[in-house]
């Protein structure tokens, strides 16, 4: 992945443990529903978020970097708040505390009012929507491809002004996570002094087509930079 100058941080990403939406097949994408506590981690996905935090702890301890210095920011959903919370016990940290930050920012995709609680099998028509239009909506209402990439870059914009010389650890969900590997990758090469105007550079349907490249398994745990 990406390693540039750009950024003051070292960055993990961890997608969320495999939920009950996940179990039960469902999609859950809208505001309205993402905080409720029974689309929270299955008890598969609970042992996934602690086997990740086990893996981030013995990454840490391979490359020197003290608890101290670890921060973790997470969608507020609750699928991800739950995983951040199970991880971050596994190193001591509390979410609650300073070295945790919840950012709507890194939110699920919002794909339409029309895919709210339907089958995880309608995927495939936004997936296939984004291989030939990543600039457009999937229907009124929805989040592009770019429209997600625009807010990621500004989480990471936000999380790199707050905290310096920090291991980041971003919990947050499939498709926002392969859409910020597909930016984060691209911008090594593309032109421009600041983070900002690289990401810009490369909000092109040619790239944003390509982010199921990307694709994560719940509970797996990557180095973004």
């Amino acid at each position: 992945m990406a390693k540039f100058g750009l950024l003051g941080n070292k960055y993990w990403i961890l997608r969320h443990g495999k939920s009950i939406p996940n179990e039960k097949g469902l999609i859950v994408c809208s505001l309205e529903n993402w905080v409720l506590p029974e689309y929270q981690l299955a008890d598969e996905g609970v042992n996934q978020a602690r086997s990740a935090g086990e893996s981030f702890q013995k990454v840490l301890k391979e490359i020197n970097i003290p608890i101290e210095n670890v921060r973790i920011c997470f969608s507020p959903f609750s699928r991800t708040r739950h995983t951040a919370q199970v991880a971050a016990s596994v190193l001591n940290i509390s979410v609650e505390g300073s070295q945790c930050k919840v950012m709507e920012e890194l939110r699920e995709r919002f794909i339409g009012p029309s895919f709210e609680l339907q089958s995880h099998e309608r995927y495939a028509e936004i997936w296939d929507h984004d291989e030939k239009g990543p600039l457009m909506k999937p229907e009124e209402g929805g989040e592009s491809v770019a429209d997600v990439a625009s807010r990621l870059a500004t989480a990471v914009e936000t999380i790199d002004k707050d905290f310096q010389g920090c291991a980041v650890l971003i919990v947050s969900h499939g498709d926002p996570l392969q859409i910020l590997q597909t930016i984060i990758g691209a911008t090594e090469k593309a032109p421009g002094e600041d983070f900002r105007t690289r990401v810009d550079a490369v909000k092109v349907a040619s790239i944003l087509s390509q982010h199921r490249k990307f694709a994560l398994h719940t509970g797996e745990l990557r180095q973004l930079v």
